[in-house]
């Protein structure tokens, strides 16, 4: 993985560029699942009310470090399309000045189709992450 992304807005162009590579959304769940299996272990005790994600269908946990400067998320989640949908998200916001993760809209998802593609549970779920995202990233400010 490309480590020296230099943008959010780079990150989701990334993003959009590798799902065009897909045929169909068999493929791109597929996908999903397998970027999901590679976050990096969340530690159990990080598990708690206090970082999960309320709205989500699935159990989602989203714990931020750093201050305004840079703001670093891990996040899990039980469900494997979720937490493909954590990978992405991570990839977009995570290790970003506060400033740039308020200010970049997640255009990605319309932009590969998932908008389309997610059931409502799992569209407000993702809405739902990427708003308490966004508050931690606006508190940090």
């Amino acid at each position: 993985m490309n480590t020296t992304v230099s943008s959010a807005e780079q990150a989701q162009q990334d993003i959009v560029d590798e799902f065009a590579f897909f045929g169909d959304w068999t493929e791109r769940y597929q996908y999903l699942i397998d970027l999901g299996k590679q976050l990096p272990p969340f530690p159990e005790d990080l598990k708690t009310e206090a970082y999960r994600v309320h709205g989500c269908q699935s159990m989602v946990w989203l714990v931020p470090e750093g201050n305004a400067a840079q703001l670093h998320f891990q996040a899990a989640s039980d469900s494997a399309i979720v937490s493909g949908l954590i990978a992405l998200v991570l990839r977009v916001y995570s290790d970003r000045s506060a400033r740039e993760i308020v200010d970049t809209e997640p255009r990605f998802i319309d932009a590969i189709g998932l908008a389309k593609h997610l059931s409502p549970t799992r569209s407000n779920g993702l809405a739902a992450m990427l708003a308490k995202l966004k508050a931690y990233a606006a508190a940090a400010l």
